[in-house]
């Protein structure tokens, strides 16, 4: 029987919001560089936004170790940008048209097999080059 993570993979790839949802307990908590979801309706929308700035989002499995009650995954997130994206900061990156392909990792609290928590880490910069996107670095003299 696949865990909870080959779940939402699963549910993830497939654009199946329902079946994603069904994954979380109802006050799961799940945090990421673009923003923090506290609740199911924010799961919701984070998915969501990831969906609709890269419509064709897939992600692939490259390493799944679990112990006990925590569950950390490999991912590698491929992608079209074609839509608005909100990234860090609560900026909008229009549609660029890039691809990307970006690495990643979860590190997933579970209970009863489902997620309480879910923290997702990427290297953001590696995305935002792929996407071209202009980051203005200020940065304070060293005194």
């Amino acid at each position: 029987m696949p865990d909870v993570v080959d779940r939402l993979i699963g549910a993830l790839n497939a654009h199946d919001l329902d079946a994603v949802m069904r994954c979380y307990v109802a006050d799961a908590v799940v945090v990421g560089p673009e923003m923090g979801a506290e609740n199911l309706d924010e799961i919701a929308s984070y998915h969501l936004h990831i969906w609709q700035g890269f419509p064709d989002h897939h992600l692939t499995v490259w390493e799944k170790i679990a112990r006990r009650d925590m569950i950390a995954a490999e991912v590698l997130a491929t992608g079209t940008h074609t839509g608005p994206y909100l990234v860090a900061g609560g900026d909008v990156l229009e549609a660029t048209g890039r691809s990307i392909s970006v690495r990643g990792s979860w590190l997933v609290t579970v209970e009863s097999d489902y997620i309480l928590s879910q923290r997702v880490y990427f290297d953001q910069l590696e995305l935002y080059t792929r996407l071209g996107a202009q980051l203005p670095l200020k940065f304070a003299p060293i005194v």
